[in-house]
């Protein structure tokens, strides 16, 4: 298969602008595409590149000291979360967004150029809050890959297979009081981890899993349990 180039984006978004009336003329003053109308003293620029990167959003930067209307070109973007991301940067940042299908040359346009104005979402910002809140010391080490991240809900069902581990399979809500998890009995029973199994109404074992995972989180800030009387 041919690598695209930048030059394969040209044609197509030519014939696109020519559509909405622009006349088009390419590598004017560095920028790679520039149309205007008669009637509009407002140029468009369009900078093209083969994969969204942060050359190019540099170039579009660039290119708002010259005009409000500049776009960024490059081939569709494969994978929905893909282009969302590429969006989300392009609305923050105040610059549109093209794609073309190179096979075909079918242009689309994304986003339009426009000032930010961000949405703020409070469900997510109340489960971030009680995250922060709930979480016990700060086992993790910021930036970390490909590792077991210690959520405050990690952190309660470790609170919970520490007291499986020290007294045995226990009634739920035995372990909520002892563990001070009051959702106890509904995090075991949910299991996410595998780490728990009930062996007889209401009560509930940890699991050999649960027992070589807690080991591997045993040097974790997880306050113990009470001793029971």
């Amino acid at each position: 298969m041919v690598k695209p180039r930048e030059t394969d984006l040209y044609p197509p978004i030519k014939a696109f602008l020519e559509g909405q009336g622009y006349e088009v003329k390419s590598e004017v003053a560095g920028a790679d595409v520039m149309a205007m109308r008669p009637d509009d003293p407002d140029p468009v620029i369009v900078e093209l590149k083969t994969g969204m990167n942060l050359t190019l959003v540099q170039q579009g930067v660039a290119r708002q000291g010259l005009t409000d209307w500049v776009y960024l070109a490059v081939p569709t973007v494969k994978g929905r979360k893909a282009l969302a991301g590429h969006l989300a940067l392009c609305r923050r940042l105040g610059l549109g967004l093209i794609t073309v299908r190179l096979r075909d040359g079918h242009v689309q346009v994304h986003c339009d150029p426009g000032p930010y104005v961000p949405r703020q979402s409070k469900p997510r910002r109340g489960r971030l809050l009680r995250e922060f809140q709930r979480r016990v010391g700060d086992p993790n080490e910021g930036g970390s890959v490909g590792v077991k991240l210690v959520t405050a809900y990690r952190q309660d069902a470790l609170r919970c297979a520490a007291v499986l581990s020290r007294v045995g399979p226990s009634r739920g809500a035995d372990v909520a009081r002892a563990a001070e998890v009051p959702n106890a009995t509904t995090l075991m029973r949910d299991d996410h981890y595998g780490w728990f199994e009930r062996v007889d109404r209401g009560v509930y074992a940890l699991t050999p899993k649960g027992a070589e995972e807690r080991s591997a989180f045993g040097d974790l800030p997880i306050p113990a349990p009470p001793d029971e009387t």
